[in-house]
């Protein structure tokens, strides 16, 4: 560990203890509140997540808002997320959020003000906090958070890209791994739920387009490699690669460049994610032959998770 990274953990591991002991106060909305987040800058898969979430519990008739900061938005203030609008505007993720699940989604950098803002528009039985392992200003009652593979050996910011130490994972309600990840680092005596991620080839955005086979393969998020290995896993041999750092809003130039790196290498198309058809805008239309498939992300084995999960949150609702 480096000293600036030994300096980061000290900072983070005495705001977590301020806030453990009540001496920094968390502000309690009147629904309750689903945290999802993680401890490391990206790529962990929380709005896949988020989004499954989601869908459990519209399966099941019940009513939920999303609250998130809005990464990369351009805007101030606590806004409701409109799915017509721009990343701009309400940020990439809150966008796709919003597209898949058609709920409210609201943006603020106090997820507290936000979810104000929330409950004086709708009446939603739960709210879900997109992000929110480290904005401990709003109380949640329930913590879920998703580790990645890389996060069991990554080192804390600015030398690595964790947020908080592994142990902080501890303070969850339950943990979510990959199908495969060993979990014998973590912190023992936490309920973990695996995952199984897969793409969406005929649920794609343009679900006319033919999928490419021999594809200029892109992508602006947090950890490429992983998109990269689900594409050749299904068996699509991408042509050439082209990567951007996270929520790269796209441009006529970054055009021009694709369309010459797929006519030098013969390709016959392009692939990119859900999140880059959010930030490529109307400028996609200019790619032609281009498959955008979502990220579906599983629950193995999931039994009673959501009751379970439910239960314990009417358990630790103050009574009224």
């Amino acid at each position: 560990m480096t000293a600036l990274s030994a300096i980061y953990g000290r900072i983070t591991a005495t705001r977590n203890r301020l806030y453990d002991r009540g001496t920094f106060r968390s502000n309690r909305l009147s629904r309750p509140v689903i945290s999802v987040g993680n401890i490391s800058v990206g790529g962990s898969g929380k709005t896949p997540f988020v989004i499954l979430l989601g869908q459990w519990l519209n399966q099941r008739g019940i009513t939920f808002d999303v609250l998130s900061r809005g990464y990369g938005r351009e805007t101030r203030g606590v806004l409701a997320v409109d799915p017509d609008g721009s990343p701009r505007e309400f940020g990439d993720e809150p966008l796709l959020i919003a597209k898949a699940l058609k709920c409210p989604v609201v943006v603020g950098k106090s997820r507290y003000e936000a979810g104000l803002f929330a409950e004086k528009q709708r009446t939603s039985d739960y709210h879900i906090l997109d992000d929110g392992f480290q904005h401990r200003s709003l109380a949640r009652d329930f913590e879920i958070v998703l580790l990645s593979p890389e996060d069991l050996h990554d080192q804390l910011l600015p030398a690595g890209r964790l947020r908080e130490p592994l142990s902080s994972a501890g303070r969850a309600d339950v943990i979510v791994l990959s199908e495969d990840v060993d979990s014998s680092r973590l912190p023992t005596g936490k309920s973990i739920w695996r995952v199984r991620r897969s793409l969406l080839w005929t649920s794609s955005i343009f679900p006319s387009c033919v999928t490419p086979r021999r594809p200029v393969l892109f992508c602006a998020i947090a950890r490429p490699h992983r998109f990269v290995e689900q594409v050749r896993a299904s068996g699509v041999q991408p042509a050439a690669q082209k990567f951007y750092r996270d929520h790269h809003r796209y441009s006529e130039r970054d055009i021009d460049d694709l369309l010459a790196i797929k006519a030098h290498h013969s390709a016959d198309g392009f692939i990119a994610t859900q999140k880059d058809w959010i930030n490529l805008g109307p400028l996609y239309a200019r790619l032609g032959s281009i498959a955008f498939p979502p990220v579906k992300m599983d629950l193995i084995e999931p039994a009673d998770a959501l009751d379970t999960m439910l239960r314990i949150i009417a358990e630790r609702r103050p009574r009224t």
